[in-house]
C-alpha cells in the first residue's frame, strides 16, 4: 500500500472572501512527519526513475517530457512545503538538490520533438468532430508534443519555476503556493535556519554547469 501523504499540518484560515487558506508552517517537521515525508518522496522519486529508464516502453507513466516535467512539477511543489527551519532546512535542501539534478540529467533522453501521429492512429478527443471536417485537433498534447517550439516552451518554463524555487532555498525562506514566490521567514529565538553550507553550494554549481552542457548538446 502506498505510503500515506503528510496532511496540512495545521487549520486552514479564512480569508476575508471566506475561501480557506493554509498558513506558512514556521516550525520544523516533527520526527514522525519527516519519516511520512521522506518515505513518500522516496517512493515517488524512484517511480519517476523507473519510468524514465522504461521511457520507450508503453507501460511507463513518462513516456514523453511533458509527462516527465508534470511528474518533476509535482515533486518540486512538494519539496517546498518543507519548512526551512532546523532541522528541516537540510531535507528540504537535499531533495531539492536530487530533483534538480535528476532532471537537467533527464531532458536529454527525450527527443526534442515526438513524432508527429498518423491521422488515422489519432483518438476520437484528438479530432475535430465536426460535420465538415476530420482534421486533427492540434491543441491536444498529443500534437502539441511535436511541436519544438511547444516542448521547449514547457521546459523553459519548468526551469524558471526552478529558478525560482532555488531562489527561495539559498534565502532560505517559506514558499507560498498560492503566489509562487518566496516569503521571508519571521523566527522567534526558540528555532533557527541554517544557511546552505559551502558543499551544498558546490554540487549546486557543478550540478548547474554539468546541465547547462548537457542542454547545448540536447539542443
Amino acid at each position: 500500500m502506498a505510503p500515506e501523504i503528510p496532511r496540512p499540518l495545521e487549520p486552514p484560515i479564512e480569508t476575508n472572501g471566506s475561501i480557506p487558506k493554509k498558513p506558512l508552517r514556521t516550525r520544523p517537521l516533527t520526527s514522525a512527519q519527516e519519516r511520512r515525508l521522506t518515505t513518500y518522496l522516496d517512493e515517488k522519486f524512484l517511480e519517476l526513475t523507473r519510468g524514465y529508464k522504461k521511457r520507450s516502453q508503453p507501460t511507463s507513466s513518462v513516456k514523453t517530457l511533458h509527462a516527465y516535467l508534470s511528474a518533476a512539477r509535482h515533486l518540486l511543489s512538494f519539496i517546498l512545503q518543507i519548512p526551512p527551519v532546523d532541522p528541516s532546512t537540510s531535507l528540504r535542501t537535499t531533495y531539492m538538490l536530487r530533483l534538480t539534478g535528476d532532471v537537467l540529467g533527464a531532458v536529454c533522453g527525450y527527443p526534442l520533438t515526438a513524432s508527429p501521429t498518423a491521422p488515422e492512429d489519432l483518438t476520437e478527443d484528438a479530432m475535430d468532430t465536426s460535420p465538415d471536417s476530420t482534421m486533427p485537433n492540434v491543441n491536444t498534447p498529443a500534437a502539441l508534443e511535436a511541436d519544438p517550439r511547444s516542448t521547449l516552451t514547457e521546459l523553459i518554463d519548468f526551469l524558471d519555476d526552478l529558478d525560482q524555487a532555488w531562489l527561495a532555498v539559498l534565502q532560505r525562506q517559506l514558499w507560498d503556493p498560492d503566489e509562487g514566490t518566496g516569503v521571508d521567514l519571521v523566527l522567534d529565538v526558540t528555532y533557527k535556519s541554517t544557511p546552505l553550507t559551502q558543499t551544498d553550494i558546490a554540487r549546486l554549481r557543478s550540478i548547474i554547469v554539468g546541465g547547462e552542457e548537457v542542454l547545448e548538446v540536447w539542443l
